[in-house]
């Protein structure tokens, strides 16, 4: 199974693709995606697009794994990051990859066992559990950091989200009330 990690961002996306052979997971690449300064918001997210576009079809992943949303510190920021997820979506999809979302913290917790580990813990962690001769950047780290997420995951990650909920009750049947005409 290739898995392709994506931690979308406006100014920079960085992207990570690891293979799992059994209980073994390899580092395929990883790189980070920056669109023109000062561009527009449309053309720094068509760029994006574009980049990713191009990084699946280099490596051929059979999966996505995109780091959900957070809040963040301002709306802006917040609605300009949902962009950037929008366009890392689209790709995604464009190519025909299902794509699952993890939450930071679940991503952390699954690479550097806390979800509250920091950017350079991630790295650390990264750098060790891939066994690369150096830390990748920042965002390159987080993006692979969901790969390694959904790689040690597998199949079983459809599984959590299927059976982890509780089933909607059906609704009571309702009565029948029969009154005699008088």
């Amino acid at each position: 199974m290739r898995v392709l990690g994506i931690d979308p961002g406006s100014q920079a996306t960085g992207y990570g693709i690891v293979e799992r052979h059994g209980q073994r997971v390899v580092h395929v690449a990883h790189g980070t995606l920056r669109p023109p300064r000062g561009a527009a918001l449309a053309e720094r997210l068509a760029a994006l697009q574009a980049g990713l576009a191009r990084a699946i079809a280099t490596h051929a992943p059979d999966v996505a794994a995109v780091e959900r949303v957070f809040a963040g510190r301002s709306l802006r920021s917040a609605l300009v990051l949902g962009h950037a997820r929008g366009a890392a979506l689209a790709a995604a999809a464009a190519a025909g990859l299902p794509v699952l979302e993890y939450a930071p913290s679940e991503i952390k917790q699954a690479v550097a066992g806390t979800g509250a580990a920091e950017k350079r813990q991630v790295q650390a962690m990264v750098r060790r559990l891939l066994d690369l001769a150096d830390a990748p950047a920042v965002d390159a780290a987080d993006a692979l950091a969901a790969a390694l997420c959904h790689a040690h995951r597998g199949p079983l990650a459809g599984l959590a989200s299927a059976f982890g909920r509780r089933r909607a009750r059906a609704p009571a049947p309702s009565r029948l009330v029969v009154r005699r005409a008088r």
